[in-house]
C-alpha cells in the first residue's frame, strides 16, 4: 500500500479546517490503496519521510515566509532524505493574511532541492478561508492521493 505523508502547521482552528479538508480528499471513497500519515510539522521524523511515497505540505505564511515549524521540518530532514526521495510526488497549501510571495518562493526552492515532483497545482491564498478554498483543499488531497494509487 502506498503511503502519503501530510506535514502541516495548523496553528488555529480556521487553518486546521484546510488540513481537515485535504485529509477528507485523501480519504475519499474513490481513493484506494493509499495510507495517510498526518504529522504536525514539529513532529514529523526522518522515518516518516523515508517511509512515504508522496507528500502534502501545509503552512501559514508568516511575515511573508513559511512557518518556522515547517522550516524546522525541512531543516531536520533535508540532507538525510533528499537522495532517497527524489522524484516522489508532492504538493502543498499556503494560507496567508496578506502576502504569500516569500512563502511560495521558499516552497518552490526547498522542494526543488529535494527533487520532488509537483503532482498537483498548489493551493495558495490570502484572507478569509471560504467554502471554495476548502473545496479546492479537498481536491488537492484527492489529486495527490490518486497519483499514488496502484
Amino acid at each position: 500500500m502506498a503511503r502519503l505523508l501530510v506535514v502541516h502547521h495548523s496553528p488555529s482552528p480556521r487553518v486546521r479546517e484546510i488540513t481537515d479538508a485535504v485529509l477528507r480528499g485523501i480519504r475519499h471513497e474513490d481513493i484506494v490503496g493509499v495510507d495517510v500519515v498526518e504529522r504536525a510539522a514539529l513532529e514529523a521524523t526522518l522515518e516518516d519521510v523515508l517511509a512515504a511515497d508522496g507528500y502534502l505540505l501545509g503552512t501559514t505564511a508568516n511575515y511573508g515566509y513559511i512557518s518556522g515549524a515547517l522550516k524546522h521540518f525541512f531543516d531536520t530532514t533535508y540532507y538525510q532524505v533528499r537522495e532517497e526521495t527524489v522524484k516522489r510526488p508532492f504538493s502543498y497549501w499556503i494560507h496567508g493574511g496578506h502576502d504569500t510571495t516569500g512563502a511560495e518562493r521558499a516552497m518552490t526552492s526547498i522542494t526543488a532541492g529535494y527533487g520532488w515532483s509537483l503532482a498537483a497545482e498548489p493551493l495558495v491564498f490570502t484572507g478569509e478561508i471560504g467554502a471554495a478554498h476548502l473545496e479546492r483543499a479537498v481536491d488537492l488531497g484527492a489529486t495527490v492521493a490518486a497519483t499514488l494509487m496502484e
